[in-house]
């Protein structure tokens, strides 16, 4: 009798541990990305953050593109930042305007990042406290907001912006926005 008690508390944490597996394994390959954003066809929150090329210069929501614009959070210490860097200058030379926001990040390292990889904002603000960040319920960084030139967040792209990602999300986003389709079309198409 002592011996199968001890087989059986041998077993009961293999069979937890087997069960713990299976669920992991089950779970591999299919897409976690599970985030619901309260900001979504909602107004961007307001701010008053420093330019990051001029802290003394206070930049609002009032300077903001009146056209559909992309809102990149980034950091010079993000790796994933840096690979999604190059794809970001690709856009913003194929005229997609993007307004960044240097996260959490040192002035100068931000600074000399954007001089040694090329600079493709044409609004750059800091949020060193991440006060921002937390308005606009980041979970991290690189994430990307498309906004409508009536200042509402229209998407959340979370992780980099890479070609696929554009062309299959935010290009049909930004492309519906522009063409002011219908809003069920464009709630479709920017989800």
């Amino acid at each position: 009798m002592a011996m199968r008690k001890r087989q059986l508390w041998f077993l009961i944490p293999l069979v937890l541990f087997l069960i713990i597996i299976a669920l992991f394994y089950t779970r591999l390959g299919k897409d976690t990305t599970v985030v619901t954003n309260t900001l979504l066809n909602r107004a961007l929150p307001s701010f008053s953050l420093p330019s990051l090329g001029n802290p003394s210069q206070m930049i609002t929501q009032a300077q903001l593109p009146k056209q559909p614009f992309l809102l990149n959070v980034w950091a010079s210490w993000c790796a994933t930042c840096k690979i999604e860097h190059p794809f970001l200058l690709q856009m913003s030379k194929a005229g997609v305007p993007i307004v960044g926001v240097n996260y959490k990040d040192e002035t100068k390292d931000a600074l000399d990042y954007l001089n040694t990889h090329e600079d493709p904002f044409i609004l750059n603000v800091q949020d060193k406290e991440g006060s921002f960040g937390i308005d606009l319920g980041l979970t991290g960084v690189p994430e990307s907001f498309v906004v409508d030139g009536k200042g509402n967040v229209r998407q959340h792209i979370l992780g980099e912006i890479n070609e696929e990602r554009y062309n299959k999300q935010v290009l049909p986003c930004m492309t519906a926005l522009r063409e002011q389709a219908a809003d069920d079309k464009i709630r479709e198409v920017c989800q």
